[in-house]
């Protein structure tokens, strides 16, 4: 009897997915792993092209490179792998990831190209109260008086550090050209960056770690399932946050993204909003969500905060 009621349990809360739905609906459909493997696919590979051919001086200046992109690379270096293999290790970890997940839970393989698109706009819908919940938080104005304007997600911009984003060296030759030139490419840079922080910090904080964390709590802890979820998002949360200050390698500050309470507070508030969405809806739909939530708030920052 016990045997049975654990492979319900086993059944009822699947590694990949904390939640069921009925079986080929939408929902259903559309947070199998097979799914997010077809639906992120394109971003990765917008991303890889992206940085490798985004101007290198203004993808440095506006580290377009993310963190957890960079984790992955230096894993890979760490095991010996060359930096040609290294550079495409992290797209192959996800799709290579996803697909075993798809082949572990036992789910149909078949897609439908219309969920894609409805996943998409599902996506835009799902980073709306993200959008609402950093425009109002950075409203207000931070104890050393500046306005925060807007937290696009990987850095905080505000209207006096608006001008270094678009910042590069142009050999003396300022002219309005030139400005225009660097500001779409910023402009670039930052939906690249975006794209890659959506895929690969949500492949480390809630594929990753959230997964990782329910081993440990649930299975070796023998913790409550309710209880290892509630700490495994609410760790994964916080490390969100707090990565974005802090080097976890090497263990220093980052300096170009010092510590806030308010920024840190919505981002950890985020990340708590992202492992909720991987736990109902899948990798896809959340790492989805992250991906426009990025990208929406970088055209809000263009257009209402321009240079």
């Amino acid at each position: 009897m016990a045997r049975t009621n654990g492979t319900k349990d086993k059944e009822k809360y699947g590694t990949s997915q904390l939640f069921n739905f009925n079986r080929d609906s939408y929902l259903e459909r559309t947070s199998r792993p097979i799914y997010a493997v077809i639906f992120l696919l394109p971003f990765i590979v917008f991303y890889e092209l992206g940085t490798i051919f985004i101007n290198t001086d203004i993808l440095n200046r506006s580290e377009g490179l993310v963190v957890a992109f960079v984790w992955l690379q230096k894993f890979m270096a760490y095991l010996g792998f060359g930096s040609r293999i290294t550079w495409m290790t992290p797209a192959f970890v996800v799709v290579i990831i996803l697909l075993a997940l798809q082949l572990a839970s036992g789910k149909r393989w078949n897609f439908n190209l219309w969920d894609i698109l409805l996943m998409a706009g599902e996506c835009i819908l799902l980073a709306v109260p993200l959008i609402v919940l950093s425009m109002f938080l950075n409203s207000s104005v931070q104890a050393n008086g500046k306005a925060v304007a807007f937290d696009t997600g990987t850095k905080q911009v505000s209207v006096e550090t608006l001008p270094l984003c678009a910042a590069a060296v142009d050999n003396g030759s300022n002219t309005a050209d030139n400005s225009r030139k660097l500001k779409k490419e910023t402009l670039l840079v930052d939906i690249v960056t975006g794209i890659g922080a959506g895929i690969y910090e949500e492949l480390v904080f809630r594929l990753i770690l959230i997964c990782a964390l329910m081993l440990l709590f649930q299975d070796a802890l023998r913790l409550s399932h309710k209880n290892s979820i509630i700490l495994a998002v609410l760790i994964s949360a916080a490390l969100f946050s707090a990565h974005h200050h802090i080097d976890f390698l090497s263990g220093r500050l980052n300096q170009t993204d010092p510590f806030d309470l308010t920024r840190f507070a919505f981002r950890t508030i985020a990340g708590v909003y992202f492992a909720v969405l991987f736990a109902v809806r899948g990798f896809g739909i959340a790492a989805g969500s992250h991906i426009f939530y990025d990208i929406i708030a970088v055209f809000i920052k263009d257009v209402f905060f321009p240079q």
